[in-house]
């Protein structure tokens, strides 16, 4: 998920850099919400992990 979210990020300053606003806009909104669901599951995951005794593995 956080490759889908760095992938629209480099579309959007692509686009940002060729003069494309909108797409610029909208891909650079849609890395942001993928990048926060990813932090979201994220947290979430570690929290479950906590609450079985399990370590992260790093």
């Amino acid at each position: 998920m956080l490759g889908w979210a760095l992938t629209f990020f480099i579309v959007a300053i692509i686009a940002g850099v060729l003069g494309f606003a909108g797409i610029a806009g909208a891909a650079a909104g849609i890395a942001k919400i993928i990048f926060f669901v990813f932090v979201v599951l994220l947290v979430i995951s570690l929290i479950a992990n906590a609450l079985r005794g399990r370590t992260p593995k790093l």
